[in-house]
């Protein structure tokens, strides 16, 4: 069973914070780059933060400074603490684990921020 299982999400208010994770089954995080991606409605989906193998971490524009990737190998999970929400954050945020010949996603957390 390889499986991302995404949580975490929820409704907040503009200026809260988030906490999103990844879980992962049947796959290491720590083997894989992870990313997240977000898609609101009407929207294209959109690249939010990755975590490589070997560590280096890239950010899209928009969340840089506001949101923070990371793993725990232990808990075989990557987190997206989101801070300084905004309106335009509002999306189903899903993550991502890649390698050679390997792609996988999870089924999307809905993060709502009301103002």
């Amino acid at each position: 069973q390889v499986q991302l299982v995404e949580s975490g999400g929820g409704l907040v208010q503009a200026g809260g914070s988030l906490r999103l994770s990844c879980a992962a089954s049947g796959t290491k995080v720590v083997e894989n780059t992870v990313a997240w991606y977000r898609q609101a409605p009407g929207s294209p989906r959109e690249f939010v933060a990755l975590i490589a193998i070997a560590g280096p971490i890239q950010y899209a524009d928009g969340v840089r400074g506001r949101f923070t990737i990371s793993r725990d190998a232990a808990k075989n999970t990557v987190s997206l603490q989101m801070n300084s929400l905004k309106e335009e954050d509002t999306a189903i945020y899903y993550c991502n684990a890649f390698r050679l010949n390997f792609d996988i996603w999870g089924q999307g957390t809905q993060v709502t921020v009301s103002t």
